[in-house]
């Protein structure tokens, strides 16, 4: 991500400064509700198991391009299939992680409960898939891309699961057709340039995909807000976001193929949970909604000392049979602080419980695996439709191996010549262990040509800035008017087996905003703000700057 004086802005949904008595009254108010409503986490700070913060939060939504935020939600069952074909192919993953789990010991791990797994066949072979495609805005594309035309919306707030079913059978039925996206423009700084001209893939999350909750309970502050300041108007241009419901009856399918009323969902989930309200609401979600489906939560550590494979190899704690495994932890080296789990996460491999992730899941959403995506020849080995693969290549962003061969130290050698262009990225999730612009050389060469194979070079994109009101605790009060990004995920859910797949839908969204001179956004790792997207169209008075 790079902004300079030169970066375009996005105009807000209303005019700012607000006056700051009325500022300071709504903030406080939001504040309040935002608690109230669940959008808050626990303190990393002052820790404790008994009180919340409210999560950070920007006052009133941010613009995105009504066309470009349809495209992603027309693209996302796409890739939800790419996934879970990519999840499937053996041969692809192996060759493409070789070097990789040479030097990178918890990649390694990962692939040798996979190899295990393999040799003695899947117990299982149905997964659950429930991703996030995360993207940018790109105001610097060298042409515009086509998009996909497609309905964001969906029935009444009561009937999600029709919705679902409705959104699968219309994708089955309908064309894809296809339009052209005109050039929006921007004065900054006294020229015009592109505000945007596409959007770009950052990545895509095939484990702990979080914020299902938040990514709503951000549209209900906002909302408020809104309403609050006069512009009850303005709710019309933000989507509806089902992602809590959608990524939730995503686990109940999984747990009806499962076929056997008194087994469980189990939540895998960190020793201490700051982010508890996501995880809780979803938790709690299942059970007003389906309340004769339990759901379990149990770290690493209590399912190795509390599991065991039953007769027919069903997960069992204690005497509870486990039909779901939900992973909200398990994706970075923290989680596993002795053998013991990583025993725990091959026997819930080796069961018969259906995983989200499964092993090959968890390894298709490492950043080798999408680096080799990236490249044209490899996305025909998994997409056959000429234009879906046309649509999909186009939001790859430059993804560059950096192994020791000739594409690779060309590469490394191009890194260290520009490295204001790219940003180095490690086979991690979590957020806050990627490297940036001028700090790339020194971090490259301090690794052996080997230790480069387990990172990847990325473009580094180019997006418009949006400012407003970013609301933290403990910040300024009232807060001040700053420069900011957006990152928006949107949710999929894909459930089959290597011949099927038996349930494909896109579920939702959240949008994440961050300081314009912050590398990182994780708003769980303390660097961004709930957020969500206010559409707005090149023909209309919301437009730029």
């Amino acid at each position: 991500m790079s902004v300079d004086d030169n970066t375009p802005v996005l105009r807000g949904c209303i005019k700012l400064p607000l006056d700051r008595d009325e500022l300071v009254e709504v903030t406080s108010k939001a504040k309040d509700y935002a608690i109230m409503h669940g959008a808050a986490m626990r303190s990393k700070t002052s820790f404790s198991p008994d009180s919340l913060n409210f999560a950070p939060f920007v006052l009133v939504p941010s613009s995105f391009p009504r066309k470009e935020f349809e495209k992603a939600i027309a693209l996302q069952p796409i890739i939800n299939r790419l996934m879970h074909n990519v999840a499937h192919d053996e041969e692809f993953i192996t060759t493409t992680l070789a070097e990789t789990i040479k030097v990178d010991e918890f990649t390694a791990n990962l692939f040798n409960i996979y190899r295990k797994v393999l040799a003695h066949g899947f117990t299982q072979r149905i997964s659950l898939g429930m991703l996030r495609s995360d993207l940018m805005l790109e105001s610097r594309c060298p042409e515009l891309s086509p998009l996909l035309d497609s309905s964001a919306g969906g029935g009444d707030d009561d009937d999600v699961d029709a919705d679902v079913e409705e959104q699968e059978q219309r994708r089955a039925n309908d064309a894809k057709a296809k339009t052209k996206a005109k050039g929006k423009s921007a004065k900054v700084g006294g020229r015009t340039s592109s505000a945007y001209c596409c959007w770009k893939q950052v990545e895509i999350n095939t484990i702990a995909s979080g914020f299902g909750h938040l990514g709503p309970a951000s549209k209900t502050i906002q909302s408020f807000v809104l309403r609050e300041l006069g512009h009850a108007e303005k709710l019309q241009r933000m989507p509806k976001n089902d992602a809590l419901a959608c990524l939730c009856i995503g686990m109940v399918r999984a747990w009806d193929i499962y076929a056997k009323p008194q087994a469980v969902i189990l939540f895998i989930i960190e020793d201490v949970s700051y982010n508890i309200c996501d995880q809780r609401f979803h938790e709690f979600y299942i059970r007003e909604n389906y309340p004769h489906i339990k759901v379990l939560r149990r770290t690493l550590t209590e399912v190795h000392r509390e599991g065991k494979l039953g007769q027919h190899k069903e997960l069992l704690l204690g005497s509870t049979e486990v039909a779901v495994i939900y992973f909200r932890a398990g994706y970075e080296p923290a989680h596993y602080p002795s053998q013991g789990e990583w025993d725990a996460r091959y026997l819930m491999e080796t069961s018969l419980a259906i995983k989200c992730p499964s092993i090959q899941y968890h390894l298709a959403g490492t950043k080798k695996v999408q680096q080799a995506l990236a490249q044209p020849s490899v996305l025909e080995r998994f997409i056959n439709d000429p234009e879906e693969m046309k649509a999909v290549g186009k939001i790859f962003t430059g993804l560059y191996s950096l192994d020791d061969n000739e594409a690779g130290n060309a590469n490394y050698e191009m890194a260290l010549r520009t490295p204001e262009k790219f940003v180095l990225k490690p086979q991690r999730e979590g957020g806050g262990n990627n490297v940036y612009g001028v700090d790339i050389p020194d971090a490259l060469k301090r690794m052996s040509r080997v230790e480069r194979s387990a990172w990847i070079l990325m473009d580094l994109i180019h997006p418009p800035l949006s400012q407003g009101y970013m609301v933290r605790p403990g910040g300024d009060m009232p807060p001040q008017i700053v420069d900011m990004v957006s990152e928006l995920g949107i949710f999929g859910v894909v459930i089959g087996d290597a011949e099927h797949i038996f349930h494909n839908y896109q579920a939702g969204h959240m949008l994440r905003t961050k300081l314009s001179t912050a590398n990182e956004g994780g708003v769980a790792a303390g660097l961004g703000a709930l957020d969500s997207p206010y559409l707005i169209d090149s023909d209309d008075e919301d437009g730029y700057f």
